[in-house]
């Protein structure tokens, strides 16, 4: 499914399939969140890092070599995406890891939400995107919402200023990577960009082999388990399908629909981890669903793949 939405043309009901691809990157992304709370009960954050970027390095390389399309990437495109996997797979993941050692699910999504704000401001000023009105006012409601899911989960003690802390550098890793994402898309193929990035990020771990290494021997099949669906299924997939949107999408607009991750996350997290979400945390989720919504006011400018603007 992933290389075929990766991959095909700008078709009537392309914009169908640019939602369907955004539906499934929140759905895999708000399940990253649990999944990365229970590995890392076994897996220390820089190994659990590098263990779900191999395995999703390894799904994706594989897809590349079946589908063999190849776009050789300018040296400007070099350097962005670079700086993407860098940032995006290497730095917010280990962060990401980090932080939920010592923040719940529900609360760690809703932090690392305010990345769409600081997307949605930088492709405003860089990107060529401007401020729709909706996209603001809808940008606004969402994080509130988000605002009120961390108040109601934090105030119940699950979250200290370090945990916090990693969770603003997800934040900001994860809009400097879609930012230098955006550009690479406008030539080359997104699951090109989507396998590139993932392998760089990959290389950028490698001083943490040693503890997968000793992780792996120690750990149960259900942390592991647990590792390779992170990587196959929120990596792997969930990356190429946001890549995919991403190039038919504005990158501020785009991002915003991810706040829904988090009252998907809380939901998730009360099912399969037992962290039951407070009251006040199902007012936060409504918001974050409204905003999302009046994000949809306006023309969702939906547009195939080389006509992306971008710097």
């Amino acid at each position: 499914m992933s290389a075929a939405l990766v991959d095909s043309a700008a078709a009537p009901g392309g914009g169908r399939a640019a939602l369907l691809a955004v539906a499934i990157t929140v759905l895999a992304w708000a399940s990253a969140f649990v999944g990365i709370r229970f590995a890392g009960r076994v897996y220390e954050p820089g190994a659990l890092a590098l263990g779900r970027l191999l395995v999703g390095a390894l799904a994706l390389g594989t897809l590349q070599l079946v589908r063999g399309r190849w776009v050789r990437p300018t040296g400007r495109e070099w350097a962005l995406l670079l700086l993407c996997g860098i940032a995006w797979f290497a730095v917010y993941n280990v962060a990401l890891n980090a932080a939920e050692q010592r923040v719940d699910a529900g609360t760690t999504a809703m932090l690392v939400n305010i990345g769409p704000i600081l997307i949605a401001l930088a492709a405003g000023l860089l990107l060529g995107e401007g401020f729709p009105r909706w996209l603001l006012i809808g940008a606004a409601v969402a994080f509130g919402g988000a605002v009120v899911i961390g108040a109601s989960t934090s105030g119940s003690g699950s979250a200290d200023l370090l945990g916090v802390v990693l969770c603003v550098v997800a934040a900001v890793t994860y809009a400097v990577g879609v930012l230098a994402q955006k550009p690479t898309l406008r030539r080359l193929p997104a699951l090109q960009v989507t396998f590139l990035a993932c392998a760089i990020g990959t290389v950028a771990c490698l001083p943490f082999a040693g503890s997968l290494v000793h992780d792996v021997g120690g750990a149960p099949w259900t942390g592991t388990a647990a590792l390779v669906y992170l990587g196959l299924v929120p990596t792997a997939l969930a990356f190429s399908t946001w890549a995919y949107a991403l190039a038919r999408m504005d990158a501020g607009r785009l991002g915003v629909t991810t706040y829904v991750v988090p009252p998907i996350t809380v939901g998730m997290a009360a099912l399969l981890l037992g962290e039951a979400p407070p009251a006040l945390a199902l007012v936060g989720g409504a918001l974050c669903l409204a905003g999302v919504a009046l994000t949809r006011v306006g023309p969702t400018r939906i547009r195939p793949p080389g006509r992306s603007r971008g710097a």
